[in-house]
């Protein structure tokens, strides 16, 4: 353990020997930090991969610098199917420690192997566009969606729980039960998991609701399960008991009754048989020689659809090849993090970021990484969105009106609720002549923040501009 001040090793002191630091909780706190990171090492063991998970993100919190707690939450959401996730937080902790470090190797192993990573990014848009079907109702889509996504990743764990979700919808219990238990194979003690299944079990084996007999009175009969049914077999039930001579009689008129059916019915109706047995026999090798030739032409057809796809899927896997997929803009996001956190210098951050935004389609990617890049923006933009305000401003009234919109723009996309920035952007734009955006500014004003003066002032000028004036 070393002390945070200094840097040297500690001793069993609760001070530091080099530097004079107390480091009694700073020494409880990394303890903390270890037990929690054994405890998720040895929930991962037994394959109880969510209990793993919340133990290892209780460590970071208490050291965020714990380097191989994170590189094990890593490799446990990325056994859960959830790469990107498992990608954040090798990134993470590469910028933390550059040398030595096994996470290295992983990101490696993820970027260099360009099938993974087509796989991923796949797997990742069907799961998004299967979640766009379910939110359209359009559920019969979502499975196969959910399917397609499944043989790309066999061990996505919330794809799993969605398809079990979706045939629990539909009542399809036997297919629900198997996504579960595929689940439980990958991730033993998960609670939505656990959920679903006990649904699933309670409809599968419905417990049993008769009524028990009444006190005194002896249960005649025995209840046992078949598969879905419950089967009861009565006991104690006597026969009515019979003389010999009628039994002889009984029989004797059973085997007359049998000879007659035997002549007047079955024998006939075994010659019939052999003779339609014959007709269906012609029948079937006549229909089955057409079938092989229609089968012949569909077949001959189908090489011909296969060929063309053949093509097809060779252009794509070129394509796949040139094209690396959003996974260098996760890790040019988390490098700009990191960097951010390691320097705080906001407008390198801000370059970064809006070089990001220009670059892909924020609303394409998925929810961690529009959260990581707004988090930043939030804290990269009160600091820029007053220094470039008061830049704009003073351009504005020294009446170098391009010079201001394009700072105030800037004032907007850090701080969406800066309501002078926005208003002094329209009265740039009026003064400019644009006023179809001057306009859409003072509009933007007075929904945003009705009441204020700013509302007022921009509903005035508002009236001017549409008289005219």
């Amino acid at each position: 353990m070393f002390c945070y001040n200094c840097g040297r090793t500690l001793s069993k002191h609760d001070f530091c020997t080099s530097c004079g630091a107390d480091v009694r909780l700073y020494k409880k706190i990394i303890r903390v930090s270890n037990m929690y990171y054994n405890e998720g090492l040895e929930k991962a063991g037994v394959r109880d991969l969510t209990g793993a998970a919340e133990s290892l993100r209780q460590s970071l919190k208490f050291n965020k610098n714990h380097i191989d707690a994170r590189n094990l939450l890593g490799l446990i959401y990325f056994e859960m199917g959830d790469a990107m996730a498992a990608l954040s937080q090798w990134v993470l902790s590469k910028n933390m420690q550059p040398d030595k470090n096994i996470a290295d190797d992983y990101i490696n192993k993820l970027q260099s192997n360009v099938k993974l990573r087509a796989d991923i990014n796949d797997s990742i848009k069907k799961y998004n566009q299967a979640l766009v079907y379910c939110r359209q109702d359009s559920k019969d889509l979502a499975v196969i969606q959910l399917k397609r996504v499944l043989r790309l990743n066999p061990r996505f764990v919330r794809a799993h729980q969605l398809l079990a979700l979706l045939y629990i919808d539909g009542e399809d219990w036997e297919h629900a039960e198997r996504e579960l238990r595929r689940c439980m194979k990958i991730d033993r003690n998960n609670a939505r998991t656990l959920r679903y299944l006990k649904v699933v079990e309670d409809m599968l084996i419905p417990e049993e609701t008769a009524k028990q007999p009444a006190k005194g009175k002896k249960d005649e009969s025995v209840r046992y399960r078949s598969e879905n049914e419950v089967i009861i077999q009565p006991l104690n039930v006597k026969e009515p008991k019979r003389s010999g001579v009628s039994t002889l009689l009984n029989m004797g008129i059973g085997i007359i009754i049998g000879l007659a059916v035997c002549y007047f019915l079955v024998v006939p109706a075994a010659q019939q048989a052999v003779r339609t047995e014959d007709q269906d026999r012609i029948t079937a090798i006549s229909n089955e020689a057409d079938a092989k030739t229609v089968r012949i032409q569909e077949l001959e057809g189908q090489i011909s659809g296969y060929d063309e796809k053949i093509l097809e899927l060779q252009q794509q896997m070129k394509a796949l090849e040139e094209d690396e997929g959003p996974l260098p803009y996760y890790d040019r996001l988390l490098t700009a993090a990191a960097s951010y956190a390691d320097t705080e210098d906001d407008h390198a951050a801000a370059a970064e970021l809006e070089a990001i935004a220009q670059e892909i389609p924020l609303d394409e990617m998925s929810e961690a990484f529009r959260g990581l890049y707004e988090q930043l923006i939030a804290q990269v933009g009160a600091t820029l969105a007053a220094e470039y305000y008061n830049e704009g401003y003073s351009s504005y009234q020294a009446g170098r009106y391009d010079e201001a919109i394009d700072l105030l723009q800037k004032v907007v996309f850090y701080d969406a609720q800066h309501v002078r920035a926005v208003y002094t952007l329209g009265r740039s734009y009026e003064e400019s002549g644009d006023n179809e955006s001057a306009i859409s500014c003072f509009d933007r004003v007075i929904e945003q923040f009705p009441g204020t003066e700013y509302a007022g002032y921009a509903q005035s000028r508002r009236n001017n501009l549409a008289a005219g004036n």
